[in-house]
């Protein structure tokens, strides 16, 4: 492969029009002939540009809407040949081929209209042939041809062009695998899409594919390269968010106000609330009558691990609220809006980011979720099953109260966002005691009661917030014996899954210690 290669002739066919024209003039500066198609070829001929519509150099017209125009020999052996193997070149002026240097093509945009209708017909006709099909064209024959599938690679091409008019092979190479990461993403956005309006769960091929956002420090730990990806979705959260201060976010960052933000999101419409996270586990969650109370109730849980922590809310960031954060260090807060006190009353802790969304996630619409293992990944729908009061099955002599229901629908959204096993003490509205992570139930059980006994340590209460809890666990009891550590720690409401050999013991157990106890029928595995 020759490592300088001058620009001749190029093919401009572009759907998205962002710098095509500078582009094209500064191409026609350097003497290069200019094909083009559609409305591409209207553009640069309204702007006075000497362009040969493709249709002239095929022979054929534009065809079957547009289906059927760049589908010919002409262009493609322009772009397949090999300038430097004889029956190559001889193939070319048999048929009178002329080769084509640099292509220069975005594609129809599926995904973008995906974003906005699931009209199947609409989104057929977004599907774009000849794009991919020139593209992986050129790019095979990267030796000789330059391809170029996305405007923020025109500097980087008229900066490599300067005023020799030559690529050289390392560009070339790297436009190329640019280009087959961007044909790939595609077909990964049209077929994704396809297995789900068929209803195909598990397609015998999955892909995953995502447009780099920014390279970061690292990953989990120093010594990991990482990078973050968004998947062109319009699901609202870390992707999405305008971030108007503070450093660049982390690895870990990104991760746990993810983590915050779709905990949080649980309590759309319900009041002011308020989730920390830290460790992508919670912390603490709190609702309140104003969004500073909920932030207030949440810290309290647990005023240890919320330092350096990921605050999430429900509600925009008020003034009120944003001096409360500030009085601790506070890693990234994120909302769905902020007033403008807010933003300068964090503009004073240059370390601390702020995050903004137009709105919550829905955490009733489900996403994929997948997980590499040695070998290969796995691959789920996400957790969005949801319970209200009336779902829940009385399985005790004693039933709750409407204050114990209300915390229990309460304890077990936040459970379902604990890392397993886990167990989520309730009163009132707030978190006052989490158990995360642990091999052995009874073990988070017991670590729940014991961050409830530091509240009333650090607040200097009488008793333990415990006292008159209720708790939440994200499966079943085994056994009885975390129960009997949840009733000796003061809980008085249980909701659980249901559903082990041991169940009924489990809920003589209840009774016995004068527990009540809803069963829900899903557990929340978090892993």
């Amino acid at each position: 492969m020759p490592d300088s290669v001058r620009i001749t002739r190029a093919l401009l066919s572009v759907s998205d029009k962002t710098g095509l024209l500078d582009l094209a003039r500064a191409l026609h500066g350097l003497g290069v002939e200019l094909l083009s198609t559609g409305g591409s070829s209207a553009m640069l001929r309204d702007a006075g540009l000497p362009v040969r519509d493709v249709s002239d150099v095929t022979g054929f017209p534009e065809m079957m809407d547009g289906r059927v125009k760049t589908l010919h020999p002409r262009i493609h052996g322009g772009l397949l040949a090999l300038r430097d193997k004889a029956d190559h070149v001889a193939a070319m002026e048999e048929h009178d081929i002329g080769p084509i240097d640099l292509l220069v093509v975005n594609l129809y945009p599926f995904e973008e209209t995906r974003a906005k209708t699931d009209d199947y017909e609409t989104l057929i006709e977004n599907i774009d042939i000849g794009g991919p099909a020139m593209i992986r064209a050129a790019a095979k024959n990267h030796g000789f041809v330059a391809v170029v599938t996305d405007p923020a690679d025109y500097a980087g091409l008229l900066d490599q062009l300067g005023s020799t008019g030559t690529t050289s092979l390392a560009f070339r190479q790297r436009l190329a695998q640019a280009a087959y990461a961007r044909t790939a993403a595609y077909d990964t956005a049209v077929s994704t899409w396809l297995a789900q309006a068929i209803g195909e769960p598990a397609p015998r091929h999955r892909s995953f594919a995502g447009k780099l956002a920014q390279t970061l420090r690292y990953g989990e730990n120093p010594h990991q390269q990482a990078a973050f990806y968004r998947d062109g979705s319009d699901r609202p959260g870390v992707a999405t968010a305008k971030q108007w201060q503070g450093k660049e976010l982390s690895y870990n960052n990104i991760n746990d106000t993810d983590a915050a933000f779709e905990l949080v999101a649980e309590f759309a419409g319900a009041g002011p609330a308020c989730a920390i996270i830290k460790h992508a586990n919670p912390c603490g969650v709190g609702r309140g009558a104003t969004l500073t109370e909920a932030y207030q109730r949440a810290y309290t849980c647990d005023t240890t691990s919320a330092f350096g922590g990921i605050v999430a809310l429900n509600q925009p960031l008020d003034g009120a609220t944003a001096e409360e954060i500030v009085k601790i260090f506070t890693e990234v807060v994120i909302a769905p809006g902020a007033s403008d006190e807010a933003k300068a009353i964090f503009a004073a802790k240059k370390n601390l980011r702020l995050l903004t969304t137009e709105a919550l996630p829905d955490p009733r619409k489900g996403v994929l979720s997948f997980r590499q293992v040695a070998g290969g990944f796995l691959v789920q729908d996400s957790d969005v099953d949801t319970i209200t009061q009336a779902d829940l099955k009385v399985v005790t002599k004693r039933a709750p109260s409407p204050q114990e229901l209300e915390d229990l629908v309460f304890a077990w959204k936040v459970a379902k966002h604990v890392k397993s096993n886990a167990i989520v003490y309730v009163k009132d509205g707030a978190t006052v005691g989490i158990g995360a992570g642990q091999m052995s139930r009874v073990d988070s059980t017991m670590i729940g009661a014991r961050k409830a006994a530091e509240i009333a340590t650090a607040l200097g209460l009488a008793e333990s917030p415990a006292i008159g809890s209720v708790a939440a666990s994200d499966a079943f009891f085994p056994f009885a014996d975390g129960i009997e550590v949840l009733a000796a720690n003061g809980v008085k409401a249980v909701i659980q899954p249901g559903g082990s050999l041991k169940d009924a013991e489990v809920i003589a157990a209840a009774d016995r210690l004068g527990l009540a106890m809803v069963l829900t029928g899903q557990r929340h595995f978090r892993h």
